[in-house]
């Protein structure tokens, strides 16, 4: 395991260097300049030439990279040019309001994924399995946004039973665990745990369906095996191609929830992505997305060793 450990460590430091060159390059190309966000628009051209060779805009997009990733190997994700505070100052915060967003749509989306997976896999073609597949359906099908919204007419505009925006009470953007928190943290987190749900749901009932037919199986039943121990090796079995799938859908979260932010007004990463575009904010842009990009190849790295420590055919490969 410490040398597998040490081969992906390895394989993830190219991926890393492409993750950031893509970002800062898909950030340079955009249409704009970012320098409109910092001086007025009817300043003198020396004010903008000024300003553009005190943030290094003026130099070539290699000489940008290269001093930009020499920032960011020392943990220097640059200032920010709406507000002139370090990227990390405002990424901090937003990062932890997303993690718990996602956390939170994740234990929903993959608790009620694997149950309606496994029920129908397991009782496939039965009228449990229609419905299961329906709702994995309707959760793929639905968009965020527009979810989203439903949700804030019927709960919060008709209902009056749980806020529509913020992360707290007066639309407050710090975390605290407690009833008034979580209640702005339930439309978001249920919004966003849909599609997720939908997939995992789908994944899970095709690998126990699967499982159910092989075998091993039908050599357990005829040993007189419960139904319940049968069904342990069977989730024993899936679990490995399940996480994989679940360790995926958890980095879509973290970096597909920039709607789902948007509509709630949750001051997370998906929020401030957007003010930073509509702002052409480049180091922010770049700082976040740099980030995200990074946390996912993180969480792959975990989820493979996951899969190496359940399934020994990994190790043997």
């Amino acid at each position: 395991m410490f040398f597998y450990l040490i081969k992906r460590l390895i394989y993830a430091i190219p991926i890393a260097l492409a993750v950031g060159f893509v970002c800062f390059m898909l950030v340079q190309i955009a249409p704009g300049d970012p320098i409109n966000a910092i001086v007025p628009p009817d300043a003198p051209q020396e004010v903008v030439e000024q300003v553009r060779r005190d943030y290094g805009l003026d130099k070539p997009l290699p000489v940008q990279f290269g001093l930009w990733l020499m920032k960011v190997v020392q943990g220097d994700l640059g200032r920010s040019l709406a507000t002139g505070r370090p990227v990390w100052s405002d990424l901090h915060s937003a990062i932890g309001n997303t993690l718990t967003l996602a956390f939170a749509a994740s234990l929903i989306g993959f608790v009620l994924g694997c149950i309606l997976g496994g029920l129908a896999g397991t009782f496939r073609g039965s009228l449990l399995d229609r419905m299961a597949v329906t709702t994995a359906v309707a959760g793929v099908s639905v968009p965020h946004y527009w979810l989203g919204m439903v949700l804030v007419v019927i709960f919060s505009v008709q209902l009056n039973w749980l806020p529509a925006m913020g992360a707290g009470p007066g639309g407050s953007a710090d975390w605290a665990w407690d009833w008034e928190h979580i209640q702005h943290l339930i439309l978001p987190a249920v919004t966003l745990s849909v599609i997720p749900m939908g997939i995992v749901t789908r994944t899970v009932r095709g690998i126990v369906a699967e499982i159910m037919n092989q075998e091993f199986v039908v050599a357990l039943r005829g040993k007189g095996l419960t139904s319940w121990n049968v069904f342990l090796h069977v989730v024993k079995n899936a679990a490995p191609n399940a996480l994989a799938v679940i360790g995926l859908q958890l980095g879509y979260l973290m970096g597909g929830s920039i709607l789902v932010e948007t509509v709630f007004s949750w001051p997370g990463t998906g929020l401030l992505l957007n003010s930073a575009i509509f702002q052409r904010d480049l180091p922010v842009l770049q700082g976040t997305i740099l980030v995200l990009a990074m946390f996912f190849v993180a969480l792959n790295l975990c989820v493979d060793l996951i899969q190496t420590a359940l399934d020994p055919r990994i190790k043997r490969a």
